[in-house]
């Protein structure tokens, strides 16, 4: 059984989060007894989501490992990055070059201490509590100005969080204001649930709506993805589902089932 955790009196634990139910999924520890319930109503529906969450988070490393690797990229801003984990964004890119400097974003509260209690040590990371909507807020908040220099490339990544944000808040709009406040040579990493089956689509819309209190946006299709990036330059192999979006070996885990996927890639401001 998951331990218990130290609850502030604002946090409502009885309320699902989408970030703990992605930690519960990943096999954290951090998460309460409404994310874990939620969760196994989600898989008596959909089987394949804890597959689907541990190959999202294989994409995520490699991806950060490449750009940083590839294309030279030391900073980094993780919008909706959720709780910690291994292989945090901060340490791979720091394998690369220790002096990548990596910005997390998250609205939970719960994020926010256990970020900061994990980065305390690392002057070349922060966490900081925001609503990934609030652009202009990141931007200039004091920790992104500490360490980001947006006279140079970027990347911004929204790895499985465009899902989370409504229609009426235009994910797609979100990612374009992002890119218009990046240097050419900065990059764009989205990746979203889609799925061509219009009863999945909608019974994970509902059942999320209503387990998270509103905090969701809706499960979509692969044609609608492709807008997030629209005007960036999208380099190699695409879009696709990100399990095979360069994979580290032919050996590495695909996602087998056709319920939903992650459906993204990457896109280079030019």
């Amino acid at each position: 059984m998951a331990r218990e955790l130290w609850s502030p009196d604002a946090i409502d634990t009885n309320v699902p989060s989408v970030a703990r139910m992605y930690d519960y999924f990943l096999g954290g520890s951090d998460n309460y007894a409404s994310d874990r319930e939620a969760c196994e109503i989600l898989l008596k529906q959909v089987p394949s989501t804890k597959a689907l969450a541990v190959n999202n988070r294989h994409f995520l490393r490699r991806v950060v490992r490449v750009l940083a690797a590839e294309y030279g990229i030391r900073q980094f801003i993780d919008h909706g990055s959720g709780l910690p984990t291994q292989d945090n964004v901060h340490q791979v890119a720091q394998a690369i070059d220790p002096a990548s400097r990596v910005v997390y974003v998250d609205n939970d509260p719960i994020v926010l201490a256990h970020g900061r209690a994990l980065l305390d040590e690392n002057d070349r990371t922060a966490v900081i509590q925001a609503d990934m909507r609030d652009t202009e807020g990141i931007f200039e908040h004091e920790e992104t100005r500490r360490l980001i220099d947006f006279s140079r490339p970027v990347a911004a990544l929204f790895v499985s969080v465009l899902h989370c944000i409504p229609d009426e808040d235009d994910p797609a709009a979100l990612v374009r204001r992002v890119a218009d406040r990046l240097v050419p040579g900065s990059f764009l990493v989205v990746c979203q649930l889609v799925s061509d089956r219009p009863e999945i689509r909608q019974f994970v819309t509902d059942f999320m709506a209503e387990a998270t209190g509103g905090h969701w946006g809706r499960v979509r299709e692969e044609h609608e993805v492709t807008q997030f990036l629209t005007g960036l330059e999208i380099i190699e192999p695409g879009l696709v589902e990100v399990s095979t979006w360069r994979p580290d070996n032919d050996l590495a885990p695909t996602q087998q089932t056709d319920e939903w996927v992650e459906w993204g890639g990457v896109g280079r401001v030019r």
